[in-house]
């Protein structure tokens, strides 16, 4: 009989252009599916509540997919290496084959894993989430990049990516399977209350849905450029979700997109910016939790065991800060598991500079709520924003949330998730307590625009004693 070899799912949750899949099927020898439940991560590190809820329905989708193929996924929940480790041991596999990761816990799980097998077993990671590896370009020195522009242009040099690897059309399978968990003991889903109705009428976790998403952005993606910071147009791709979750492979959505014609490199751009992620946290593991600029260590941010200040927090969290474009963007957070990405980033610059709260709580708070939670990119993302990251924005450069809802025409995104003040006109809508359109059940600003600046400013000047 000849031994069989585990196929390690994690953030690839696709049988598309999965190279592990690809290299286990390659061996001849009978396949077990197998994704593990693994929540031994730093406290904050374990996935967030919408992106289990995510989870649950993308491994439901993987195993109708793997069935299709006369085979089946196989769940178990625990510490990585004891569960793969053990499991080798009890079906006797000649191989594990998995994507390789990134984020430093699944880094340090990929050590255990290949130190803790007996004789006869080896863990062979594969390339296959990204454009390129993590460390594949690197300066005329050979050093790392750690700016995105320079890091941009090397990577280009390289692309487009290979064409990506088509399905297989049936997978091998061993005499006698594993046992295996059932996902709803895992309960990833909510309970009381139930907050995933609109994230169930806006999602298709799961490769097919990963499908339709990029069929439907081939028609629009010539006009991503021009529509992309319209938060009141459907212009985004809707991708991120699925590309965190493997469900699509960055390389198929490269070929896909340039299939639209015209001027598509703003969106490629945005792929290479995934692959930039990646680089900043290998080098710097702790991106998500540190400085990337020390001064910062310096910045007194406001103390959230302050009862105002946690209330500015929990107002923000909310949508009740009374900046429009700032509300409508949390509460379509918490609604969607998704925001614009033009809301992101003046909601993420609102709750630093203008609230002077620690972009880290900033970042938790979306690791919790987004579906498309991902390590690199978020902590990325909120370091950009704040100032404080390796290859980021000014602090001073304060973003003017009232001035950038009506330059990109948000009054209909407005209008969709803050229904209080749904009766309004533009410009009204906008800044309806600098109007006097304020209705009673919509709160007044926490703080207002010139006081937080100044606030923010004298801040930032003790990073510069």
């Amino acid at each position: 009989m000849t031994a069989p070899v585990i196929l390690w799912f994690r953030r690839d949750l696709r049988l598309s252009d999965q190279p592990a899949l690809a290299a286990a099927l390659a061996s001849g020898a009978p396949i077990i599916p197998l994704y593990i439940l693994d929540d031994d991560t730093p406290k904050h590190r374990k996935m967030g509540a919408a992106s289990r809820w995510w989870l649950h329905h993308s491994l439901k989708a993987l195993d109708q997919d793997l069935q299709k193929l006369g085979s089946r996924l196989i769940l178990r929940a625990g510490k990585s290496d004891e569960i793969l480790c053990a499991l080798a041991a009890e079906t006797n596999a000649s191989a594990i084959h998995c994507i390789r990761h990134y984020e430093p816990w699944w880094r340090n799980a990929e050590k255990a894993v290949a130190n803790g097998l007996g004789e006869g077993c080896s863990l062979i990671c594969h390339d296959g989430n990204y454009l390129l590896p993590a460390g594949a370009v690197t300066t005329g020195s050979g050093g790392q990049y750690k700016i995105y522009t320079p890091f941009m242009r090397a990577l280009w040099q390289h692309m487009p990516p290979p064409a990506p690897l088509a399905p297989p059309t049936h997978v091998d399978t061993p005499e006698n399977w594993p046992a295996s968990d059932n996902i709803v003991a895992w309960n990833l889903l909510p309970t009381k209350p139930d907050w995933s109705s609109d994230m169930v009428r806006m999602w298709t976790p799961g490769a097919a849905g990963a499908k339709d998403r990029i069929e439907a952005f081939v028609d629009k993606a010539r006009f991503y450029d021009e529509k992309r910071n319209l938060p009141s147009v459907e212009g985004s791709s809707f991708l991120s979700a699925h590309l965190h979750f493997g469900e699509i492979s960055a390389a198929a959505c490269w070929h896909a997109t340039m299939q639209a014609g015209g001027s598509v490199d703003v969106f490629l751009k945005e792929l290479v910016w995934r692959d930039y992620a990646q680089n900043v946290i290998v080098q710097m593991p702790e991106y998500g939790a540190k400085n990337a600029r020390d001064a910062f260590d310096k910045l007194p941010w406001r103390d959230l065991s302050d009862p105002a200040v946690k209330a500015d927090f929990v107002a923000w969290t909310k949508g009740q800060t009374g900046y429009p474009i700032v509300d409508a963007g949390m509460r379509q957070l918490w609604a969607t598991g998704w925001m614009h990405n033009r809301v992101r980033m003046i909601t993420a610059s609102f709750l630093v500079k203008h609230l002077l709260i620690d972009w880290r709580e900033g970042e938790k708070w979306f690791w919790d709520t987004l579906v498309d939670a991902d390590y690199g990119s978020n902590a990325v993302n909120w370091q950009w924003t704040a100032g404080t990251g390796v290859d980021s924005n000014m602090f001073v450069r304060i973003m003017a949330p009232l001035s950038q809802s009506e330059k990109f025409d948000a009054a209909r995104y407005i209008r969709t998730w803050v229904p209080e003040l749904a009766a309004l006109q533009e410009p009204y809508i906008h800044d309806p307590d600098e109007y006097g359109a304020r209705p009673k059940s919509y709160p007044r600003k926490i703080i207002g625009h010139k006081a937080a600046r100044e606030r923010a400013l004298a801040a930032f000047a003790i990073t510069k004693n």
